[in-house]
C-alpha cells in the first residue's frame, strides 16, 4: 500500500518540502486556574528559564509595509525572526496610536516570510488597516514550551510568541489587544492551541489544514517525526506514558476553553481539487504511516491532508458539542500553499471582525 503526503510545490530542498506535509507534532496547553485537567502541568511542563528579558536586537525593512525584526529571546536560548505586514499610517504614529493585530502561523518550517512569498498578503487590501505579525518557528517547533523529559527550557515557542513577541509588540510596535490568529498547516493546529491555552487572549482562530486531534492517530506523529529526524518524545512525552500531556496538547479535550471565541476550520480530502494541476503526482512515501493508508480509498494522493480532514471534523463537531461558535470548510483539495492562501481569504471577514 503507498503511503501518500502532500509537499509543497517548487524548487525546494527535500527535507523542507516535507515541512508542509507532516503537520505532526502538536502544541501544549498552558493551565488555567481552576481547570481540573492542567492540574500540576506547570511542574511537569516547565518553560523558558528566567533571565534577560527579551529585546529587539535588529530591524530590517524589507518591503513598503514590511519590517522584519530579531529579536534575542530566552525563551528560544537564542533567535528568534518576525514579519510584520504594517498598516497605513503606521510610520507615523504617535505614542498611544493601537491597531487590530492579526496573528498568522507558519507551517512546520517555520518559516516568518511564508505568507508573503506564498501568498503576498501585503498586496491584500483587506489588510491595510491590520498589523499583521508573522511569528518565525525554529524547525518543527510545534507551536509549544517543549518538554524535554519534564526538564523544560528551550526551546519555549509558546513563550517566545505570546510573552515575549505579544510584549514587545504591544509596547513598541502600535499593537493593540483587538487580537485574532489563523494559521496553516502546523500553523493552524498552534492558532487553535494558543486561543485554548490562553482563553480571551484572541478574538478569533482559524486552522487551514491543521492538525487538529493527534491522539486521534498517534502513529502519525511518530512516524512522520521519525522520518524527518525529529525527537518527537521531548515535544510532550509518550503517548502511552505521557498520555495526560498528550491530552492536554490536543484541542479536542479542550473544547470548553474556546468558548467565547470564533473559530474556523477548513481542510481538505486529499484527493485531488479544483488548485491541483492535471497529473498531479502522489506524495512520497513516509515510513511508518503505511497502516493509515487503507483507511482512505485510492483517489487519495494525500494521506496528510486526509488525516487532516479527519481530525479537523472530529475536532469541529467537539467545539459545536461545546458550545463554541465554529464555522467549517471542508473541501477537495491536497495539503497544499493554494488552498491554505484561499482558506485564508475567506476566514478575513471572521477575523478582522470577530
Amino acid at each position: 500500500m503507498t503511503v501518500r503526503t502532500r509537499t509543497r510545490r517548487g524548487p525546494i530542498a527535500p527535507v523542507a518540502a516535507l515541512l508542509t506535509a507532516l503537520v505532526l507534532l502538536p502544541v501544549a496547553a498552558a493551565p488555567v486556574q481552576g481547570d481540573p485537567a492542567t492540574v500540576s502541568e506547570s511542574r511537569e511542563r516547565p518553560g523558558a528559564r528566567s533571565g534577560p528579558p527579551a529585546r529587539v536586537v535588529d530591524e530590517e525593512r524589507t518591503g513598503p509595509r514590511q519590517l522584519d525584526l530579531t529579536i534575542r529571546s530566552p525563551a528560544l536560548a537564542g533567535s528568534g525572526k518576525v514579519r510584520l505586514l504594517t498598516p497605513d499610517g503606521w510610520d507615523t504614529r504617535r505614542p498611544g496610536d493601537r491597531w487590530p493585530v492579526l496573528y498568522l502561523l507558519p507551517d512546520g518550517s517555520g518559516d516568518y516570510r511564508t505568507y508573503t512569498d506564498d501568498h503576498h498578503v501585503e498586496e491584500w487590501p483587506e489588510l491595510r488597516k491590520t498589523l499583521v505579525v508573522v511569528p518565525g518557528m525554529p524547525f518543527y517547533g510545534f507551536y509549544t514550551n517543549w518538554w524535554n523529559d519534564g526538564a523544560g527550557g528551550a526551546p519555549a515557542v509558546e513563550t517566545f510568541h505570546l510573552d515575549e513577541v505579544r510584549t514587545l509588540l504591544e509596547r513598541d510596535y502600535g499593537a493593540g489587544r483587538r487580537r485574532a490568529i489563523a494559521g496553516q498547516s502546523q500553523g493552524g493546529y498552534g492558532a487553535l492551541m494558543y486561543a485554548a491555552r490562553r482563553p480571551g487572549m484572541f478574538r478569533a482562530a482559524a486552522s487551514f489544514g491543521g492538525y487538529l486531534h493527534p491522539l486521534q492517530y498517534p502513529e502519525a506523529v511518530s512516524g512522520g517525526a521519525e522520518y524527518l529526524g525529529v525527537p518527537w518524545r521531548r515535544i510532550w512525552g509518550d503517548p502511552v506514558r505521557q498520555r495526560h500531556i498528550w491530552q492536554r496538547n490536543d484541542p479536542y479535550y479542550l473544547a470548553e476553553r474556546l468558548r467565547g471565541t470564533r473559530v474556523h476550520i477548513a481542510a481538505g480530502d486529499g484527493t485531488p481539487g479544483a488548485l491541483d494541476p492535471p497529473g498531479t503526482e502522489p506524495d512520497p512515501e513516509i515510513p511508518g504511516l503505511e497502516g493509515l493508508a487503507p483507511l482512505y480509498p485510492d483517489e487519495v494522493i494525500s494521506l496528510t491532508e486526509a488525516v487532516m480532514g479527519d481530525e479537523s471534523r472530529t475536532v469541529a463537531r467537539r467545539l459545536q458539542e461545546s458550545g463554541v461558535h465554529v464555522t467549517t470548510h471542508f473541501h477537495r483539495g491536497t495539503h497544499s500553499p493554494p488552498y491554505w492562501g484561499r482558506e485564508l481569504r475567506r476566514a478575513l471577514p471572521m477575523l478582522l471582525n470577530p
